[in-house]
């Protein structure tokens, strides 16, 4: 079997931490993909023949590492979808910023995702095509000129951390894009994820740790 690393796995759902730098779904430029290698998992786990199912719930960017759920089965991958369009799956991330935010706050703002750079513009106020983002942080410890954050994602929008931590000045380490310090990857990890079980009213809460700290 591959290295994957599986954090939770029942009838329904699998949940594994994806490193930085690997897709979870293919592309056009063809790299090995965190969902084909979890289907080859289960292929051998299971001895299964033929095509696996593996329902794609959620994703997260190229350069983010941390926690990413699958749906094994039709059951499973309904009921968590409607509990990611329902915002009732609780996020938490861990990022690594420059300078020194305010120790907690809620960032509201409006983002629109330009396709052709593969970048957002952020606003303070609604804009016509623009989607509300929502996050709340608190910061876990300053060293320097560098602070570990805790974030609560309140709305899953494109870049919507990297943009909006930048916006208000304090721009994720190695994050290129958005005006952050130059590092070798992206301090930006999906580190719990909470949702309710497919079949019952059991909270399921998964953690990892960020493979950065201060």
């Amino acid at each position: 079997m591959n290295n994957l690393d599986i954090l939770f796995e029942d009838n329904h759902t699998i949940a594994v931490f994806k490193p930085a730098g690997l897709l979870v779904q293919g592309d056009a430029t063809g790299d090995v993909c965190l969902m084909d290698e979890v289907k080859a998992y289960l292929k051998e786990k299971y001895n299964k023949p033929g095509n696996v199912f593996l329902g794609l719930i959620h994703r997260l960017d190229r350069p983010v590492s941390g926690i990413v759920i699958f749906a094994k089965t039709s059951k499973g991958a309904s009921r968590l979808s409607e509990q990611f369009r329902n915002h009732t799956i609780k996020k938490t991330y861990t990022a690594m910023v420059s300078g020194a935010p305010r120790p907690s706050a809620t960032l509201v703002h409006w983002i629109l995702k330009d396709e052709n750079k593969n970048k957002v513009e952020v606003f303070d106020r609604e804009k016509k095509g623009a989607l509300r983002a929502e996050l709340s942080y608190i910061v876990v410890k300053t060293v320097g000129d560098r602070s570990l954050v805790q974030i609560e994602l309140k709305t899953g929008r494109p870049h919507q951390i990297r943009a909006q931590f930048s916006t208000i000045g304090h721009p994720l380490v190695g994050d290129s894009k958005y005006g952050g310090e130059k590092n070798k990857t992206l301090m930006l990890c999906a580190t719990e994820l909470s949702f309710d079980a497919a079949t019952t009213t059991e909270r399921q809460t998964i953690r990892a740790t960020a493979p950065f700290g201060l």
